[in-house]
């Protein structure tokens, strides 16, 4: 066999590797987020989806525990941003009294919640999967009182809604995959 036929064959056979870890990868994330969305009303086999595929991580997650951590680290960015919005909202002048309280206090869950999650991510790593799904939750809980707080107002326009629903499904997903590995360790092996 000369060089480039050898050549040749290597790479068909390399990217014919590529194209099963791909779809096997897919097939991961599509039965995680069939799952999920299954199991939670809240959470959104689209947005869950999309979620996933945002993440270039989680194209080589190879089981449900790496998908897992992807999605806390994946909510974990999604609280960074939204602290860094809220930050920008309270810097503007003309901020309503009532609007500003209301960001001040999305603030302070918010920023708590990022020593939570990294427990969360601690918790996870060493398979106490009780303890970072009380961690998980409170991320959860943060979304909605952030929320809850502007409702509470009357005539005032939450300028976080898309954004506390997106953490709340983030966390929703991240509870979801640490309930299917609870289980599977509560049952453990057969």
């Amino acid at each position: 066999m000369n060089l480039p036929t050898f050549l040749l064959l290597t790479l068909a056979i390399l990217l014919s590797s590529f194209h099963s870890f791909v779809d096997a990868n897919n097939h991961l994330i599509q039965q995680t987020c069939r799952n999920c969305s299954k199991s939670d009303p809240n959470i959104s086999y689209n947005f869950c989806i999309t979620s996933f595929q945002s993440d270039r991580r989680s194209h080589c997650a190879q089981n449900l525990h790496e998908l897992g951590l992807i999605s806390i680290k994946i909510t974990r960015r999604n609280v960074t941003d939204i602290i860094s919005k809220i930050k920008e909202l309270l810097k503007k002048k003309s901020l309503d009294t009532l609007i500003k309280e209301c960001l001040d206090d999305c603030l302070e869950v918010y920023s708590d919640s990022i020593t939570t999650i990294r427990e969360a991510i601690r918790d996870y790593k060493a398979k106490r999967y009780a303890n970072s799904n009380v961690k998980i939750s409170s991320v959860l809980d943060a979304s909605t009182t952030c929320e809850d707080g502007f409702r509470e107002k009357s005539d005032v326009v939450a300028p976080l809604s898309k954004r506390n629903k997106d953490v709340f499904q983030l966390s929703a997903i991240a509870l979801s995959i640490i309930n299917m590995l609870n289980v599977d360790k509560l049952m453990g092996p057969f």
